[in-house]
C-alpha cells in the first residue's frame, strides 16, 4: 500500500485544528497544541458494516469514556492486549510483569466516524510523549500503543505520527508503539463503563469529567445526540 504524498496535500492546509492538550492527571498542567487534520487516503474494508479500532492510551477508564460519547461508535470494551499471560487479571497487569496494556476495543460504523477521526481523537485525549506514563499512573500497562486490525489501520497510523513529528505538534518526540493487533482479553465486569457509573468518585471527577468536558467542547458534531 502507497505512503502519503504529504506534498500533495498541502500540509499547511491541514494544520490548523487548534485545540487544548486534555488534562492526564490530578496535578497535570494544560497544553495547547496544533494537532493536523487526519487524511484518509481510501474507504477502509468493511466487514458487516462495522470496523474494529483498538487503542491503549493510559488507564482504559478515561478512553473508554471518551470513546463512548462519539457518534458512529456502537460499543467500547475495556480490556489487556500485548502482553503474554492467558486469561491475565486486572491485579495481575498492574503489576507490569504480564506485558499486557490497559486497552478499549472499539467497534465503529465508518459510515459515520472513520478511523482517521478515532486516531485524530486518540492523540487529542492523552499523552503520545511519556513512556510508560500517562499522568500520575506508571507502568508498562500505561503505554501509548495502538494495535491495528489491517494493513490500512498501520499505514494511516505510521503516516499520521510521522506527520505530527515533521510538525513538532507536541514539542517532543511521540512514543507511541504501532503494533499488530493480537488476543484481547476483555477486562472484569466492574471495569466495563466504569466512568459513567462512577462519575462522582475522585478519579473520575478530577481526572476524566474533564476530559469529556472538552471533548464536548472540541468535537461537538462527532458526538453522539
Amino acid at each position: 500500500m502507497n505512503k502519503f504524498d504529504f506534498k500533495s496535500y498541502n500540509m499547511k492546509k491541514i494544520i490548523g485544528f487548534f485545540l487544548a492538550l486534555l488534562p492526564f492527571s490530578f496535578c497535570a498542567k494544560e497544553k495547547s497544541v496544533i494537532l493536523p487534520k487526519s487524511i484518509e487516503t481510501k474507504d477502509m474494508e468493511i466487514q458487516n458494516g462495522m470496523e474494529v479500532a483498538t487503542f491503549a492510551g493510559g488507564c482504559f477508564w478515561c478512553t473508554e469514556a471518551v470513546f463512548l460519547e462519539l457518534d458512529g461508535v456502537s460499543k467500547v470494551v475495556s480490556g489487556y492486549i500485548g502482553g503474554n499471560t492467558v486469561n491475565p487479571t486486572y491485579q495481575e497487569i498492574s503489576t507490569g510483569e504480564t506485558g499486557h496494556a490497559e486497552a478499549i476495543e472499539i467497534t465503529f460504523d465508518p459510515n459515520k466516524i472513520s478511523f482517521g477521526e478515532l486516531l485524530e481523537i486518540f492523540f487529542a485525549t492523552h499523552d503520545p510523549t511519556t513512556l510508560n506514563r500517562q499522568g500520575n499512573d506508571i507502568g508498562t500497562q500505561y503505554r501509548s500503543e495502538i494495535f491495528y486490525h489491517n494493513p490500512f489501520q498501520k499505514q494511516l497510523s505510521e503516516d499520521y505520527m510521522a506527520l505530527m513529528a515533521t510538525e513538532n505538534t507536541f514539542g517532543k518526540p511521540i512514543v507511541t508503539k504501532v503494533s499488530p493487533a493480537n488476543k484481547f482479553y476483555v477486562a472484569e465486569d466492574y471495569h466495563q463503563n466504569y466512568y459513567n457509573q462512577n462519575k462522582t468518585q475522585g478519579y473520575c471527577s478530577y481526572v476524566i469529567t474533564p476530559k469529556i468536558d472538552k471533548l464536548k467542547k472540541l468535537y461537538q458534531d462527532k458526538l453522539k445526540k
